[in-house]
């Protein structure tokens, strides 16, 4: 750690360097348990260096995606829960690239915070290494801007961008889809990273909570299978992308779409080319207790629940009919309880939902 760079002028001004230094301290053990063969740097230098191994890519296309956790992040900041935020963060870059079909290598954070607490952002990076275990993809870089007078001190801001590359000849871009291709369901792990200004109008969340509200959001809730608000809609992100991967190593796949803000209506139509359609059966659709709770107490129509939130479906899938049985049994070998949500039909519509 570097014990010489201080400004006593930066401090006064509500800038510490020297948290800057130690919260890096505290976050390296993190960060070395994503090291994966290619990564050439330490962090700390000025950029993160990985060497692309080709092995087996004779085209390779690099595919990048940049996302961040948006306002679940107040819920962080309400209970004072940090460790596990920053696993949505990569959630959300990482299962979009996978779409493609591409394998993510590296991973980049930007924290921005009002204060450097040390002790919380190494708790933010601890969960963002734990979503780069989850998805292979190594943390190589970051940023932590301390900016008083931006942010409050107890709040903070979560950004992330990832790199990975794809065969040019086995990119998933739909133009093989047919009618009657079928769409398969990998389940969310609950609310994800996605809806959550709707999430917290509807459970008095904008403002500021007194202990009796938190007390009630941290308690058991039947209506969750005993779970509290608070754990079910801190739940992190579901990551995809190694049993994705395992899949298109020997299936063919025709379309995948990673189920975020605009739920349903917007998100699976654009794995589907023009002429064709998706029709989803409703009931087929395993929808989480978490959502029926939301659409009761805020009186929201089903039409935009299924246009705001995963609904209970985090990725869909879209092989051929006889491709669907093998398609189910890699992905359920592979952890994911995989069901069948649709087919794929000719239609100027692009989703339907029956």
């Amino acid at each position: 750690m570097n014990t010489k760079s201080r400004s006593d002028s930066y401090a006064a001004a509500g800038v510490d360097i020297t948290a800057g230094y130690r919260a890096v301290e505290l976050m390296k053990s993190h960060i070395a348990k994503t090291a994966v063969p290619g990564v050439m740097s330490d962090i700390g230098g000025f950029g993160g260096l990985f060497e692309l191994d080709l092995t087996g890519i004779n085209k390779p296309v690099l595919v990048s995606g940049t996302d961040g956790v948006g306002t679940k992040l107040k819920l962080a900041f309400l209970l004072d829960k940090h460790d596990t935020i920053g696993i949505d963060c990569v959630a959300m870059c990482v299962n979009d690239v996978v779409c493609v079909g591409a394998k993510p290598l590296y991973f980049l954070d930007y924290i921005a915070c009002g204060k450097n607490v040390p002790e919380r952002i190494e708790q933010i990076v601890a969960g963002v290494c734990e979503g780069c275990v989850q998805s292979g993809a190594a943390l190589i870089g970051g940023e932590t801007a301390e900016m008083p007078g931006f942010y409050p001190e107890d709040e903070y801001d979560l950004a992330g961008y990832t790199t990975g590359v794809v065969d040019r000849d086995r990119i998933i871009d739909n133009s093989k889809m047919k009618a009657g291709d079928i769409v398969i369901a990998l389940p969310s792990s609950g609310v994800h990273s996605n809806g959550f200004s709707l999430v917290r109008k509807v459970f008095g969340l904008s403002g500021n909570m007194t202990k009796l509200d938190k007390a009630a959001l941290t308690a058991a809730n039947t209506q969750l299978g005993g779970r509290s608000l608070a754990e079910a809609l801190l739940e992190p992100t579901k990551i995809y992308v190694k049993p994705v991967l395992a899949l298109i190593e020997e299936v063919a796949v025709r379309g995948i779409s990673h189920i975020t803000g605009g739920g349903f209506y917007e998100n699976i139509p654009r794995s589907i080319p023009d002429g064709l359609g998706a029709r989803i059966q409703k009931n087929a659709v395993r929808i989480l207790p978490i959502f029926n709770m939301i659409a009761e107490i805020g009186s929201i129509s089903e039409h935009d629940m299924f246009n705001t939130f995963n609904m209970g479906v985090g990725m869909s899938i879209i092989v051929a009919p006889d491709d669907a049985a093998r398609a189910l049994e890699i992905l359920r070998a592979n952890g994911e309880d995989a069901y069948i949500i649709g087919e794929i039909i000719e239609s100027a519509d692009k989703i339907q939902i029956i």
